[in-house]
């Protein structure tokens, strides 16, 4: 039985799972690794404990491939994050990821160099501080003697591909997040870059998420129990390949995705690359060929989950069955999910959570149903712009969030359209192994992969109703937050 392995780099761990011909999960392992806050605001890691974890998620999985041909690996993994080799391939700091939010003044300077909308005209999107383009800016300014020993910047992902294979390379769908490549002709684009001082030479090749991109290195494959050589497939970022493991792509239209996970995202597939004019939601490239658009709520089930270290004294279950009691719009209580500042519509790093409307007559279940409700208004708000772009008939529904019926019938109600829980398996490490079984032939083409590997979805609760009426004054306060925020330089 032909086999790959998907790889799937996230922000706690890096997760491994073995995907058969037919898509079937024949084992899965996973490794933890630090993450570092050294300042307000900064959040990075060491990419040598990323090497590490790959050695112990390799060591975990040998045991299991017996029986098993792998006949290749795919990467996945958090986009965004900024790994700066030198000419050796030796990291020169810790990488900052997907959330560091030191890049503010980087970004205000690059909107001043090239403005806004021709930003969004050329990579699909405004600058964001959390893109790996404004964190190339910031080691130039701040550091420039770290700077002059740069040869290569890569995304996370493509870190574990260059150690796997020495491959310096990625693929559109990690590439067209790190805020330098042209979008429509999927090359890096040279004259944005010329314009911000920089050279197209720093960042790695650009081609299809299926293609391979080297063999595996012996010293890998040992610890694997494989043959060398291996072969190792681009892959996808990890919002494309979570797609492609729940067979969401150009070829499925109309069906996005919604996860509830420590952030909230919204994924829809799109033809062709038509961003929003004010860049209030991402429009990246899909691993199928085509683009898909992204909102993002940046805490989502990181809410719930602040929230419940509060009250050490109760287990979730109790928590979300007193929100359930409380009634809807939890009498008057409203929760703005800005706890680590907000990306979509916003685009606002210093936004901060709050809860309006307090008053004696709220208890604990007030407050966890009105956090409950603020994520799903929030990813409604999310939704009202992406529609106007990409058809959305349904979503899919993952992420641990997914498991609660009363969220599930909260976002079906603010996204006023149907939310489906998926059966089985899901995630990044799934879409990444189906990229490999395409890449290594045992698959024709991706649409055949999908169609064979789709997992199963079923009907949520039904959407609640009134959630919607919610959504004026939720998007008032959000203003009144917003303009004190706007006041400040």
């Amino acid at each position: 039985m032909r086999a790959a392995i998907g790889l799937d780099l996230g922000t706690s761990g890096l997760k491994a799972l073995v995907l058969d011909e037919e898509g079937r999960k024949r084992a899965e392992a996973r490794a933890g690794y630090p993450l570092h806050t050294p300042r307000p605001g900064w959040t990075e890691q060491d990419p040598q404990d990323w090497a590490r974890a790959l050695k112990e998620v390799f060591r975990a999985l040998a045991p299991k491939l017996s029986g098993l041909e792998v006949v290749g690996l795919g990467l996945s993994g958090q986009m965004h994050g900024a790994v700066f080799l030198d000419r050796e391939g030796r990291p020169l700091l810790p990488a900052p990821l997907w959330n560091d939010q030191r890049t503010e003044e980087e970004v205000r300077w690059m909107e001043e160099v090239v403005p806004r909308p021709e930003l969004i005209r050329r990579t699909g999107n405004p600058a964001v501080t959390g893109f790996q383009l404004p964190k190339v800016l910031w080691l130039k300014r701040h550091h420039p003697d770290l700077f002059v020993r740069v040869h290569r910047v890569l995304l996370p992902k493509d870190y574990l591909g260059f150690l796997l294979a020495g491959a310096q390379a990625t693929e559109y769908s990690d590439a067209s997040g790190v805020g330098a490549m042209d979008i429509a002709r999927r090359v890096w684009d040279g004259e944005l870059l010329q314009a911000l001082g920089l050279v197209s030479d720093l960042f790695p090749e650009l081609g299809e998420s299926h293609r391979v991109v080297g063999g595996l290195r012996p010293e890998w494959a040992e610890v694997l129990g494989v043959k060398a050589g291996v072969p190792v497939v681009a892959g996808a970022g990890d919002n494309a390949a979570a797609a492609l493991g729940l067979g969401i792509s150009r070829h499925r239209k109309g069906v996005g995705s919604v996860s509830l996970g420590t952030s909230g995202v919204l994924f829809l597939p799109l033809e062709t690359p038509t961003p929003d004019p004010e860049g209030r939601v991402h429009l990246f490239c899909h691993a199928d060929g085509a683009y898909h658009l992204l909102g993002v709520t940046l805490s989502a089930a990181g809410s719930l989950e602040w929230l419940r270290k509060l009250f050490p004294e109760a287990s979730l279950e109790t928590l979300l069955r007193e929100a359930e009691a409380a009634p809807l719009g939890a009498l008057g209580l409203y929760f703005l999910p800005f706890l680590a500042g907000e990306r979509s519509p916003y685009l606002e790093p210093r936004l901060r959570g709050a809860f309006l409307g307090l008053s004696l007559a709220h208890t604990r279940g007030h407050l966890v149903r009105a956090v409950l409700e603020g994520v799903a208004l929030s990813l409604g708000v999310v939704h009202r712009v992406m529609r106007h772009l990409a058809q959305a008939e349904a979503y899919l529904a993952t992420g641990g969030g997914s498991g609660s019926d009363l969220w599930l019938a909260l976002l079906a109600g603010a996204l006023e359209t149907p939310v489906l829980r998926v059966v089985g398996e899901e995630g990044a490490a799934r879409g990444a192994a189906i990229l490999a079984l395409v890449g290594t032939g045992v698959y024709p083409s991706l649409e055949e992969a999908l169609r064979a590997t789709q997992p199963e979805a079923v009907p949520g609760p039904p959407p609640m109703e009134g959630v919607g009426a919610l959504l004026p004054d939720y998007e008032a306060w959000v203003e009144l937050l917003l303009e004190r925020y706007r006041r400040e330089p």
